[in-house]
């Protein structure tokens, strides 16, 4: 079913509803079981850790406030986009520009990200304005997997670290380009995709609809709308991504560089992880450049942008569960044979 210029076609249909306090309690249950879990591991196992409880909490806690403020700018940058697309531009124009078969249209949002700068954090709300200028879902997915790595800050930034060595550049590139439009394809069969979306993103798309006024104070009730939404996944997904860091020993990763298979595995897990932003994590990919193999590096190049739990956490905000789960699914087994290509290639 086709979005409309107004949202998903689906808003007037009656849907369940979460409460706020519920959704705090579940996110509270969850954290009181993870500090659980952490004095529970130092009390049976006090070896498994060299460093204290109280020293993985502060690094947790570090490497969380560093996410978060490396991605603040970015997602700030993307509502932003976000509001251009869906207010200030003209019904039609961008439209009028795109291909009238489906898998052309893709193809064509898939290189949209060349021309908007941002990294995948910024992608998601601007993502989100797609989707309530009319764009279909699976469009909005090709768009919002190719532009974290078809982007010419990560182009630049991917070449300054690896040149054109092993092909790295070349496969991050096309294997990303590849990916996208293979789960534009697939979520196109699905009979109804408008079901993909969130109850939460249905209703988000029900205020910007309603709210009346001039551009600016349509622009201003949009700002602060997608910040609501947007910002508690940020936060959260900060969070996450600095507790596995540090649950997770980094030389258990390393131990396994050398083997072609689980080099690919280990740094997939890596990117998942560490939740770098895709304009920067070509240069820590290039630390483990010696260690690991060509293929591991294309892997967790690929994955990051893509499927990182930081990420994962935003998508949350307009995409159910199941459709997260088939992109992980989908980004993890064509990055590991993509990865496995560059190894027997290079």
């Amino acid at each position: 079913m086709r979005s409309t210029a107004a949202g998903p076609a689906r808003l007037n249909e009656p849907r369940p509803d979460r409460s706020p306090l519920t959704r705090t309690a579940l996110w509270l249950g969850v954290g009181i079981a993870f500090v659980a879990a952490l004095f529970l591991i130092d009390v049976l196992a006090p070896t498994f850790y060299p460093a204290s409880l109280p020293t993985r909490a502060q690094d947790g806690l570090t490497l969380s406030i560093s996410v978060l403020i490396e991605s603040l700018p970015f997602v700030v940058l993307g509502v932003v986009l976000s509001i251009v697309v869906q207010v200030w531009v003209p019904p039609g124009a961008i439209e009028r520009w795109m291909p009238r078969r489906a898998w052309a249209r893709r193809a064509v949002l898939s290189l949209f990200g060349m021309v908007i700068p941002v990294c995948e954090c910024g992608n998601v709300p601007f993502a989100r304005g797609l989707l309530m200028r009319g764009f279909s879902v699976p469009e909005t997915l090709t768009f919002l997997i190719a532009a974290p790595i078809v982007n010419p800050i990560v182009i630049i930034t991917t070449h300054q670290a690896f040149g054109w060595s092993d092909g790295i550049l070349i496969a991050r590139l096309v294997g990303g380009y590849l990916i996208a439009n293979l789960i534009g394809w697939l979520y196109s069969r699905h009979p109804d995709p408008d079901a993909l979306l969130t109850e939460r993103f249905l209703e988000t798309c029900e205020v910007v609809a309603q709210e009346s006024g001039g551009r600016g104070r349509r622009s201003l009730a949009q700002f602060i709308v997608e910040l609501r939404s947007v910002m508690p996944a940020l936060v959260i997904g900060s969070a996450i991504a600095g507790a596995v860091q540090v649950l997770i020993p980094r030389d258990a990763l390393l131990a396994i560089g050398s083997n072609p298979a689980l080099s690919i595995v280990a740094m997939m897990v890596l990117a998942m992880v560490v939740s770098i932003c895709s304009n920067v994590d070509a240069f820590f990919a290039l630390s483990f450049a010696s260690t690991f193999t060509p293929g591991s590096i294309v892997a967790f190049l690929l994955v990051g942008p893509l499927v990182d739990v930081k990420m994962l956490a935003l998508l949350r905000t307009t995409f159910r569960t199941p459709v997260l789960v088939g992109m992980v699914v989908v980004v993890v087994l064509s990055a590991f044979a993509i990865g496995t290509v560059v190894n027997l290639l290079a």
